[in-house]
Formats: structure tokens, sequence, C-alpha cells
């Protein structure tokens, strides 16, 4: 699995392009958050994430 390291939406794929937002992702991050109702989530508003889906937390 890959991370953003724009956005931090984690996708498996072996491109180097994120779906997402076309940033590069990279295989190195830590923790994982998985956001299934972005409108009503408090962590989701933390995280500044408004879509549904698994993002990390910090990508190096």
């Amino acid at each position: 699995m890959s991370a953003c390291k724009q956005c931090r939406y984690i996708v498996q794929t072996k491109d180097k392009v994120c779906p997402k937002c076309q940033g590069e992702l990279s295989e190195k991050y830590s923790g994982m958050v998985v956001i299934l109702d972005a409108e009503r989530s408090e962590v989701a508003k933390i995280v500044e994430v408004n879509v549904v889906g698994s993002y990390a937390v910090k990508v190096r």
C-alpha cells in the first residue's frame, strides 16, 4: 500500500501517482484513519478530510 504525499489518501496500486489528486505516492507512512462518514466525523474535521476513504496520519 502507498499513501499520497499531498492528500494522504491510501491506495493499493503499483502506480506512482495518486488517483485522487495526481500527487506523488510513498510507501513510507505511519498511522491510518478510516473515514466512513466525512460530513459528521469529528476525526475527518481534525485531519481535514471531506471524502470517504483511508488516509495516512503522516507520510514521509
